[in-house]
């Protein structure tokens, strides 16, 4: 669990029974009336991680579709399970808004189990290569004043520009603001937040003349996250049709753990 637990903050969302309540807090930048995609996503592994497993999981990946924009206000969520067995346990989130299925979810967990990897296993490629947080600045400089949801955050600019710059980043993401009322926010949800900014810190398309907002989040873990910091080290490619791809590596501390790929619709203002 994350330490910054934000006691005494008001969290983002607020759940009775299948009832949830999203504030003011979960809105983007592209509608103050509407979520921002990580707010969803998060609550989404959050409620898959509700869901009794057979035998000690964990997450390892994450899929979301934003099926319209998720608004503000009171919602409603099912969980379902989808498929389940020793080994893993796929689970449907479904999140529901005045009678429409807003946004659809499915999280798969595999079994957790101590392994010892052969020798010959060349894992160098997942260390880490980038400062920790603790030495870099906030990269917002403004960027995000009007983005309710990146109030809640702590971001550290670890390579590139950010939301300074056009171009690949890096990016370190520390909630602040507890996500859902009376639980600490895991590092998993931690990483479905950062994952989703992949398309906003690491641009190539000025944002005060273009939109590139995502329709889906996949996330893929080799290993759980561990902390209450999440690196996205990301970088954008646009085709010529009206589409793109922001594609993030995922890491802790400890070192690099997952990925994140969102497909980008991109118009211009």
């Amino acid at each position: 669990m994350i330490k910054n637990d934000g006691v005494g903050m008001e969290a983002v969302f607020r759940v009775e029974g299948n009832r949830v309540l999203a504030r003011p807090y979960a809105a983007g930048p592209w509608d103050n009336t509407m979520q921002h995609g990580s707010a969803p996503t998060t609550f989404a592994v959050w409620a898959a991680n509700q869901v009794e497993t057979p035998a000690p999981m964990h997450v390892a990946r994450v899929t979301m579709d934003l099926m319209r924009p998720v608004p503000l206000g009171e919602l409603e969520y099912e969980t379902s399970i989808l498929r389940s067995g020793r080994k893993i346990q796929l689970v449907g989130v479904s999140l529901r808004a005045g009678g429409h299925e807003v946004a659809r979810a499915s999280v798969l967990k595999i079994r957790a189990a101590a392994i010892t990897l052969p020798d010959y296993v060349d894992n160098s490629s997942l260390a880490l290569d980038a400062p920790m947080p603790e030495t870099c600045r906030d990269p917002r400089d403004g960027f995000g004043d009007n983005n309710p949801f990146v109030q809640c955050m702590t971001l550290k600019l670890a390579r590139g520009g950010g939301f300074e710059e056009l171009g690949p980043a890096a990016v370190w993401f520390r909630a602040d603001r507890p996500m859902i009322e009376g639980h600490a926010t895991t590092p998993e949800m931690l990483a479905a937040i950062g994952g989703d900014f992949c398309n906003g810190v690491a641009s190539s398309l000025d944002f005060s003349k273009w939109t590139f907002i995502n329709s889906d989040l996949t996330l893929n873990f080799s290993r759980p996250p561990v902390g209450d910091w999440v690196l996205v080290d990301g970088h954008s490619v646009f085709g010529p049709g009206g589409a793109g791809l922001s594609i993030g590596r995922l890491a802790d501390r400890h070192g690099y753990f997952g990925r994140s790929i969102q497909s980008l619709v991109i118009e211009p203002r």
